[in-house]
């Protein structure tokens, strides 16, 4: 009887001993994989275009007049005002041209005094003339006989004369006048040319390069045929031009004040610039529009010629669900449907469709089929079926998303 007794519990230590080890054995199985929240985030597309500064405006200063260079005050690297003198030439025979010129407006002058008293003697003359033929015309009218008419007519005359010599005299000093008017005309023409002598900075910049010394020949830059040399070269870098190629399909997010950073590698720096132009038509041959960016550079930091970066962004999310692009297996046939492996609050694996959006180097956004905090598996799935039991460790990932 007694070992009728023995045999259950026997049975039962044995059985309860097997369910102990099957239990750890499940526990041992139960792979441990990788997972990351579904979570919401700012996301941007950018497009990184690379481009060279250039001088805002960069200029060939010529000489308007030839002549030799009597001084030139600046050198290579110089920081020039607008309206500072650069260089001084020297034109001998223009200081001729001047005594000339002034010599001929004082002979005018004279013509002018000497036609004035033309007019005046003219003047007189008519006077005498006119006076002669109202008295002898009236004593003819008020006693018939006693002048001859031939005596008269010959006054009529000599008055009519008389007059028209005032007017050709009065002619003579407006044309005397005018002649004055010629001659300070050139005189004014002869002075400007002598102005050109010093050469003057046109606008704020930096000397980039001398191309004359003094006792240099210069000849006068007046056609854009000429090969004349220039005298120094002036650009203006306290800003800067940076053209970017920005392609077709990213012409419609470029507009007029578009605020971009510019990142220069060679000084590991970043600069503010801003789009304020851009050609609004394609080229054919690269299919890209020429877009330009105005970096402000006063401190003269950057050096036109240095290459830089400028991200242009083409599109942005604001709060946008996401997941890590690791976590989607996306529909080949369709950019915008995929789906995810989702580890449920049983921990185990579900299968789950979902709708997509934009996508970014890290993150990709989940239209529909996710809510905020779901676990989704990162990383390779193979293996992993729907309905399996594992233990999810959140992953910690860097850079997921743009703030």
């Amino acid at each position: 009887m007694a070992l009728l007794l023995l045999l259950p519990a026997a049975v039962t230590v044995v059985s309860c001993g097997n369910s102990a080890g099957s239990a750890k054995s499940d526990a041992t199985d139960v792979p441990t994989i990788a997972v990351a929240k579904a979570e919401k985030a700012n996301l941007t597309h950018n497009l990184t275009l690379t481009g060279e500064f250039k001088p805002y405006q960069e200029i060939d200063v010529m000489a308007k007049v030839a002549g030799y260079v009597r001084q030139i005050n600046v050198d290579i690297g110089d920081r020039v005002r607008q309206g500072q003198l650069l260089a001084t030439l020297e034109v001998p025979e223009m200081a001729d041209e001047i005594n000339k010129a002034k010599a001929e407006i004082e002979r005018s002058q004279a013509q002018v005094v000497q036609a004035q008293d033309e007019v005046h003697r003219a003047e007189s003359n008519y006077q005498i003339a006119h006076l002669t033929f109202t008295r002898l015309d009236g004593v003819l009218k008020n006693r018939p006989g006693l002048v001859a008419q031939q005596e008269v007519d010959d006054a009529q005359a000599r008055d009519n004369t008389a007059s028209a010599q005032v007017s050709a005299a009065k002619s003579n000093v407006a044309a005397a006048q005018h002649q004055v008017a010629v001659a300070q005309a050139e005189m004014a023409r002869i002075q400007t040319l002598f102005g050109y002598t010093k050469v003057i900075a046109p606008f704020d910049g930096v000397i980039t390069r001398r191309f004359a010394d003094t006792g240099s020949m210069i000849q006068a830059g007046t056609s854009s045929q000429t090969q004349a040399m220039p005298v120094v070269r002036l650009s203006q870098n306290n800003l800067l031009r940076l053209i970017l190629p920005v392609p077709e399909s990213a012409t419609p997010t470029v507009h007029i004040g578009q605020q971009v950073d510019v990142r220069a590698p060679t000084l590991n720096r970043t600069f503010p610039g801003k789009v304020v132009r851009f050609a609004d038509k394609l080229s054919l041959e690269t299919r890209t529009m020429d877009t330009e960016v105005d970096v402000p550079n006063p401190t003269l930091t950057l050096i036109p010629g240095m290459y830089a970066e400028v991200d242009l962004t083409l599109k942005r999310e604001n709060d946008a669900l996401s997941v890590p692009v690791t976590a989607v297996d996306v529909d080949p046939d369709n950019e915008h449907a995929g789906k995810v492996m989702v580890v449920d609050s049983g921990d185990r694996l579900q299968n789950r469709p979902v709708t997509l959006g934009m996508q970014t180097a890290n993150r990709i956004e989940v239209q529909s089929g996710l809510t905020s905090g779901d676990l989704v598996v990162i990383g390779s799935r193979a293996g992993l079926q729907g309905g399996a039991r594992v233990k999810p460790k959140v992953a910690v990932l860097s850079a997921e998303a743009n703030p």
